[in-house]
């Protein structure tokens, strides 16, 4: 939970906010001229600093800079190991009436990465990681085996991890699997944004990590005046970026094994 609250803290909406708060509080109570124009140049700094991170141009520069550090991009190119770990990154399961089948959203590019490599023979298993969530019913890891299943890949391939609550959960149990059985080593699938801060933390359990990033979202677009225009999408994909380089310079003071 404070890890949540801090993430809304720190993106582009929370600290827009927060300065725009402060603001308001100056120009309310201040009675010497000197408060109000820091208040009011607050303001301005936080309407800069919001329209800075909703711009597409900026948006793409910081997420493309955190993909290009994800890993291999061509399936050639990634190495075999005991397994695949795969991480749900936001699976909801079926919730009946309304909800039939698990939802997947953005993170289906992970388990069809996953079902790819695997029929390019670099594992002969899977460990699907993710716990409860509270948009469905059961864990992340079932609604994933769910999907690989319809995709061809054996049960017996799949191993579910579900007692995981995030990133650093998903290390800690999936090392603590496969290192009682032996394994040291793995094919970790993610979203290439998320994939630097994930390769850490399972690095610090314990386990040498070959990376198989998907789900690029940067790519090379022509520029036109709407990529300097302000836009929802670009503000929330700038704050999910900004989760990941905190979360990434926060693990590197985390003990090891932790």
């Amino acid at each position: 939970m404070f890890g949540k609250l801090l993430a809304a803290f720190i993106s582009p909406l929370g600290t827009s906010l927060a300065l725009g708060l402060l603001c308001a509080v100056l120009l309310a109570c201040a009675g010497r001229a000197a408060w109000r124009r820091l208040g009011m140049g607050l303001g301005v700094v936080a309407l800069a600093w919001l329209w800075l991170w909703s711009t597409p141009l900026v948006s793409d520069a910081l997420r493309g800079a955190i993909e290009a550090k994800a890993g291999p991009r061509d399936i050639d190119a990634v190495a075999t190991a005991p397994v695949i770990v795969v991480l749900g990154g936001g699976v909801s399961g079926p919730r009946l009436p309304l909800r039939p089948h698990p939802d997947l959203g953005a993170s289906a590019d992970r388990m069809w990465h996953a079902a790819r490599l695997y029929r390019a023979g670099k594992s002969p298993a899977l460990v699907l990681s993710g716990g409860t969530v509270r948009t469905g019913d059961g864990s992340e890891a079932e609604a994933m085996r769910a999907f690989l299943l319809d995709l061809g890949v054996p049960d017996a391939a799949l191993l579910i991890e579900a007692a995981s609550e995030d990133t650093a959960t998903n290390a800690a149990h999936t090392a603590r699997l496969l290192l009682a059985q032996g394994i040291d080593s793995a094919v970790l699938v993610t979203s290439a944004l998320h994939m630097p801060r994930a390769r850490q933390a399972f690095e610090r359990a314990g386990l040498r990590i070959l990376p198989a990033p998907t789900d690029f979202e940067v790519i090379d677009v022509p520029f036109d005046v709407l990529r300097i225009v302000p836009d929802a999408g670009a503000l929330q994909a700038s704050a999910r970026a900004m989760k990941e380089i905190v979360g990434l310079l926060a693990g590197r003071f985390a003990p090891s094994g932790s």
